[in-house]
C-alpha cells in the first residue's frame, strides 16, 4: 500500500507504523519482531461474481474449505507467530456461516482482524456485530457508482447495498472503508467516488491497480495503458492536496504498484516540492514490494502463499504444518530467493535506479506476463525516470 496521505500530507493513521516504521526491514515479517500480515481467504462462496475476482470466487463454497476447529488452530498459529494483522476475504467471508466465530476467535487471541467484503451483506444487525466483535476495519468494495458497480459486480441493487452498509457502519461505529479496482470502465468514475467518500464521510479510500489473476487475467482490453494508469495516479494525488487544505478527514492510499510512490516523488521533485525528499525517506523505509516477507496469503484449503494474488505458488499448507513454520522454513529455496529479490530480477526491474524503493514491483503480473523474475508490466516510469 502506498499512502498518499502520509507521502504529501504527513498524516499518520495505523498502517503507516508498519510499513514506515523506519527501524530497518524484517526479513520475513512485516516489522521486526513481527511477523507477516496475513490474508485469509476463508471461502471461495460469493454472493456476486465480480469481474475482476482473483480469487475466481464461486456460488458454491470450495468442497475442501477449512473447518470452524481448523480456523481456530490456523488462528492459533498466527497469533504464536506473531502477525500483526489478519485480512478475512473471500469470496466473501460474512457467507461463512461461522465467520462471527472466527473473528471472535482472532480478536480473543489479541489479533487485529480486519474484514474485507462487497458489503451486500451488511445490513445494521451485522453492523454492530462486527463493533461489538472488536473488528478493527472492514474493507468495503465498491468499483464505481451505481451502473458501473453493479454491471462490474454482476448484479442489479449491488450499489444501494453497498452504500447502505458504510451507513449502517457508521452509525454502529464501525471504521470502514471502500476499495475500488482500476479498469477502463472504473476509473471514469473516480471524481464521483471521491465525491460520495466526502460526503458520506468515509474513513479510507483505497484505489487498487488490478493484478490479472483469477478473473482478473479475462479482463483483456480493461486494464489501463501505462499513460492511463499515470493520468489516474495524478488525480488521487490532486484529492489528497484538495482533501488535505479542506480538512476532509479520509485516508488515501494506493495498492498493488509500489511505482506510485517513486512517482510522487518525482512529481514532487520537477515541481520544486520540498517534499520530494521526504517522499523518498518514506519509499525508502518501505522498501516496495514485500509479498513473501512482510504479506503472506493463506486460502480456503489452507495453502500458504506468498500474497493473495499468486496462488500457484504453494509454500505449504496449515493442515500439515504451523504457519510460522512454514513461514520461516530456511529450507524452502524459493523463499530465500524471494527474499534476496533484487539479485534474480530481469530486465527493467533488474536495471531501475528506484529498485530499492520498488523491490521490483507485483511478481503476480510478471509471472502472467512472461515469467517470475521478469519486468512486472504495470510499471508506467519511462526509461528516462528509471534511469535507463
Amino acid at each position: 500500500m502506498i499512502s498518499f496521505s502520509k507521502l504529501l500530507l504527513d498524516r499518520e493513521h495505523f498502517g503507516d507504523s508498519l510499513r514506515y516504521h523506519g527501524r530497518g526491514a524484517s526479513a520475513s515479517g512485516a516489522a521486526p519482531g513481527t511477523g507477516p500480515v496475513v490474508v485469509w481467504n476463508c471461502t471461495r462462496l460469493c454472493n456476486l461474481s465480480c469481474r475482476h475476482c482473483y480469487a475466481s470466487a464461486a456460488p458454491e463454497a470450495a468442497p475442501n474449505e477449512l473447518t470452524t476447529e481448523e480456523g481456530f488452530a490456523f488462528l492459533r498459529s498466527l497469533a504464536d507467530f506473531g502477525v500483526p494483522a489478519v485480512l478475512v476475504s473471500g469470496g466473501e467471508p460474512l457467507m461463512r456461516r461461522d465467520i462471527f466465530d472466527l473473528l471472535e476467535r482472532g480478536t480473543s487471541l489479541g489479533l487485529r482482524m480486519v474484514l474485507s467484503t462487497n458489503g451486500v451483506l451488511i445490513d445494521a444487525e451485522t453492523a454492530r456485530r462486527l463493533k461489538a466483535l472488536g473488528v478493527s476495519y472492514a474493507g468495503i468494495s465498491l468499483d464505481g457508482l451505481r451502473e458501473v458497480n453493479d454491471a462490474f459486480r454482476g448484479r442489479a441493487g449491488a450499489f444501494d447495498r453497498t452504500l447502505a452498509a458504510f451507513r449502517n457502519c457508521r452509525a454502529a461505529g464501525q471504521r470502514a472503508g471502500l476499495r475500488l479496482s482500476l479498469t477502463r470502465t472504473t476509473v471514469r468514475d473516480l471524481p464521483g467516488i471521491f465525491r460520495l467518500v466526502e460526503d458520506e464521510k468515509i474513513a479510507r479510500v483505497c484505489v487498487y491497480h488490478l493484478v490479472a489473476a483469477g478473473r482478473g487475467a479475462e479482463l483483456g482490453s480493461e486494464d489501463l495503458s501505462l499513460q492511463e494508469r499515470r493520468d489516474a495516479v495524478d488525480f488521487i494525488a490532486e484529492k489528497t492536496l484538495d482533501f488535505g487544505a479542506r480538512s476532509v478527514d479520509t485516508e488515501i492510499l494506493t495498492v498493488d504498484n509500489h511505482c506510485d510512490g517513486v512517482y510522487l516523488h518525482l512529481r514532487a521533485k520537477k515541481a520544486g516540492d520540498e517534499r520530494a525528499g521526504r517522499i523518498l525517506d518514506l519509499i525508502s523505509m518501505s522498501g516496495g514490494n514485500r509479498s513473501g516477507v512482510a504479506i503472506g496469503a493463506v486460502d480456503w484449503e489452507g495453502n500458504v502463499t506468498i500474497d493473495q494474488f499468486t496462488r500457484s505458488v504453494v509454500l505449504g499448507n496449515v493442515r500439515e504444518r504451523r504457519f510460522g513454520d512454514i513461514w520461516s522454513d530456511p529450507e524452502n529455496a524459493f523463499l530465500a530467493m524471494l527474499r534476496d529479490r533484487k539479485r534474480f530480477l530481469e530486465g527493467r526491474c533488474a536495471a531501475c535506479v528506484w529498485l530499492p524503493q520498488c523491490n521490483g514491483n507485483f511478481r503476480a503480473r510478471a509471472l502472467v506476463a512472461g515469467g517470475f523474475w521478469a519486468p512486472d508490466p504495470a510499471c508506467y516510469l519511462t526509461d528516462d525516470e528509471i534511469g535507463l
